[in-house]
This record gives structure tokens, sequence and C-alpha cells, in this order.
């Protein structure tokens, strides 16, 4: 390799992971919008008189529908159109929203609000994928975006310890007067602390190099319809049914996490906002995070290994090691033991986060992948929001009736969830393999 050439791919990489840790900031700004609200349950309860499902559907549903939806059409703009502008376009969208969430007087305008921080945040995960996907060759790609995955764990965790100091520290205030605007209570305070400082985000996601674009199929045109897409995995159904299911049932018990826990330890065992915060919020971004990037190195390993079906593999395992500890994390009446669970139930739940969207770009041609990734994404966050936070509200409220059993609701849930999800992955494993025999 001629010196030039040496030159080039050093400022290629450098480009890379620059553009992987401007999308990292992004994710972890996208989830500290997205969670605060897990904080605020009880204040919000108290103020607007909800439920426990009527939060679900804010955390899960209200979110999850519009983020999965017009995430399709956002996607097929990415396939063809400059992904750092629609980025940066979704990344404004989202934190205007949360901001305004903080204005909500009623539980309908708080739905409105939350459905606007779907519609933004469906901008970013489509066309990132895409574009890291662009930027790394296969070998590196299982690396460089479980780093891009880990942000939302990383933003997971800040919110928890930010968003909890946060609370602690004006829950207990009155409630506050600006112009324009009126009297605002403490909870909605925090809504607009987190969200205003989004559009600083959105002007510097423009400092990132628009890849060239790799993997492009010769059989299909450059510019391609979410009917393409789909018939491109009804050809394949067999895997991609297996990803988008297997995949997204096993999202499900790191989304009880950055739901309902916070509420379970509060409700459970008395902690206060800022220690369940501060608590959880340490764990994720310490062990999740890296639970996130091990899953996506651990994917790589396997492969220099010649287990080129280690995608599945390495969900499989996160199946049968998460069930043990699925029993003991939300059911024992110690707080200390409770803490100690949790610990490794969170670094083993979060491996598989980046792996199901490192085989789709494997496998998905590049004209494809957005769209093809923004299904994913359907799937992923529909059925992790029906069984995640909304699930755990209904079953509390309608099948335990008790709101003391906020454990044995996340407990049942991911125990639904798991098993189904080792099933799917288990077909998937099988497919996949035919497929590397016949190709």
């Amino acid at each position: 390799m001629s010196l030039m050439e040496n030159n080039k791919t050093v400022k290629n990489s450098m480009a890379g992971w620059y553009a992987v840790f401007m999308l990292l900031l992004a994710y972890v700004l996208s989830f500290v919008d997205r969670i605060i609200m897990s904080l605020l349950v009880t204040p919000i309860k108290e103020d607007l008189g909800t439920t426990d499902a009527q939060m679900g559907l804010l955390m899960g549903f209200a979110f999850a529908l519009f983020y999965t939806v017009i995430g399709i059409p956002i996607a097929r703009l990415s396939d063809v159109k400059s992904r750092t502008m629609i980025v940066a376009v979704g990344i404004f969208l989202w934190s205007i929203m949360t901001a305004a969430c903080g204005l909500a007087r009623s539980f309908f305008q708080l739905f409105l609000a939350r459905i606007g921080v779907g519609v933004g945040e469906a901008a970013l995960s489509p066309a990132a994928y895409s574009m890291i996907s662009d930027y790394f060759t296969e070998d590196k790609l299982g690396r460089a975006i479980a780093v891009y995955q880990s942000g939302g764990l990383f933003g997971g965790g800040l919110a928890f310890i930010i968003g909890g100091a946060v609370v602690s520290m004006i829950i207990s205030s009155d409630a506050t007067s600006l112009p324009f605007v009126g009297v605002l209570k403490p909870w909605q305070i925090a809504f607009l602390i987190v969200g205003l400082p989004g559009i600083l985000m959105a002007f510097l996601m423009l400092t990132v190099k628009e890849p060239t674009r790799t993997g492009i199929s010769e059989s299909m045109d450059k510019r391609v319809s979410i009917v393409d897409a789909l018939v491109y995995m009804r050809e394949n159904w067999q895997v991609y049914t297996a990803i988008f299911f297997g995949f997204a049932l096993l999202a499900t018990p790191i989304t009880s996490v950055l739901t309902w826990i916070p509420t379970y330890l509060q409700r459970i065992h008395g902690m206060s906002i800022a220690d369940s915060g501060m608590s959880l919020g340490l764990m994720l971004f310490f062990l999740s995070s890296t639970g996130v990037i091990f899953g996506g190195w651990l994917v790589d390993y396997m492969k220099r290994r010649d287990y080129l079906d280690s995608y599945f593999r390495v969900g499989l395992i996160v199946c049968v090691a998460s069930v043990p500890l699925i029993l003991f994390a939300t059911s024992l009446a110690d707080l200390q033991m409770t803490l100690y669970v949790l610990c490794p139930f969170i670094f083993i739940v979060s491996m598989p986060l980046a792996v199901g969207p490192i085989v789709l770009q494997v496998i998905t041609p590049n004209q494809l992948r957005a769209q093809v990734a923004a299904v994913y994404m359907l799937f992923l966050n529909l059925l992790t929001a029906l069984l995640g936070p909304t699930g755990i509200g209904l079953v509390t409220d309608y099948f335990f009736k008790n709101d003391l059993a906020i454990g044995q609701s996340i407990t049942l849930i991911n125990l639904i969830s798991t098993p189904l999800a080792f099933i799917f992955l288990y077909f998937g494993l099988i497919h996949f393999n035919k497929r590397l025999t016949n190709s």
C-alpha cells in the first residue's frame, strides 16, 4: 500500500469514527429525552391523575407507534438523500417536542407531545446504521455499530443519573411562572431542561461528512421503494422474520428496566427518585453500555473462528443466561440483593441490542438498508412497547389489580418474551445457515 493510499485509509477511518462518535452523542441525547418520563411517573400521576396503564402508554405505545410508522418513509429518504441532514432535522424536532412535554396540561396534550418525540427520533437509527455500514468494512462493522448502539444505554444511564439529580432538586420546589407560558410544575420544568439543549446537537450533526454508499446491488435500481424492500424481505422471509421477532422480543427485558424498574425501586423498596436514578443510572452507564459493546465484540470474535452464524448464537446465549436473573431481579424483598442481581441482569440483556442491526446490514443490499432497518425498528419498538411499558402497566392494573404487584408484572412479561425470542432465533439460526450453504 502506498503512502497516499495509507493516508486516505487513515482519514477514512478517522471520519468514520468521528461519525460514530457524533451519532453516539445523538443517540445518548435521544435516550435522555425518551426515558426521562420514567423518573417522573409519580409526580405526573399526582398532578394529572393518570393510571399505571396510561403512563405505560405514554412511555411506550404513544412513542413507539409513530416512531415506527413514520420511520419507514423517513428511511426511504435515507436510502437516497443526505442522511446527515435527515438526522439533524430529526434531532431538532424531538428536542423541541421533549420541551413541549413540559408545557402539557393534560394527559392528551402529553400524549401528543410524546408522539412528536417519537416522530423526531424515527430519523436517527435507520440513517445511522446505513451511514456506519458505508464507513466500515464487515470485519469491523460489529464493533462500530455496537459502539453506536451503546449510546442508548449511556443515554439511559445519564438520564437516570442527571435526571434523578435534577428532578430531586426541583421536585420539592414550588411551581414556577414563566413569561408567555404561565405556571409550570417541577416535573414540567424537568422536560424543558433536558429537551432544549438538543437544538445545539442538531447543528453539530451537520459537521459529519456524508459517506459514499457501498455494497450496492447491481440487480437493483439505485432508487428503490419500500415495495422493493418488502419484496426482498419476503423472498428471504425466514431469516428476516427470525431477526425482526427474535431480537425485538429479546429487547423486552432491557426495556422493562428503562421504563418500570425506577418505579419498582421507588414503590416497593422505598427509594427516592434521586437514589433510584443514581443506582440504576450507574448500572446502565457502565454495565449496559459495556454489555452492548461486548455483544458486538463477541459476534466479531466468533466470526473470526468461523462461526458465521454468530449473530444468532449470541442471541441464544443471552436467552438461556437471562432466565434465572429474570426470576430474581424483581422478586427479592431485600433492596441490596435486588441491586446485586440487577447488575448482571442489565449486562446480559444488553448484549444483543446491537446484534440485530449488525446482521441486517450484512445481509441487506445498500439500497434497502435504511428501509429494512426501519421495518426492524417497527417490530422492535412496537413489540417492546406493547410488552414492556404498556404491557407491564396493563398487567399491574387489570390482572394483578394492585400497584404493589409491579415486580410480578415485570417478571411475568419478561418470562413470556425471552422463551419466545429463543424459538425465533433458533429458527433463524437454521435458515441463516441454509442461506450460507446455498450462496
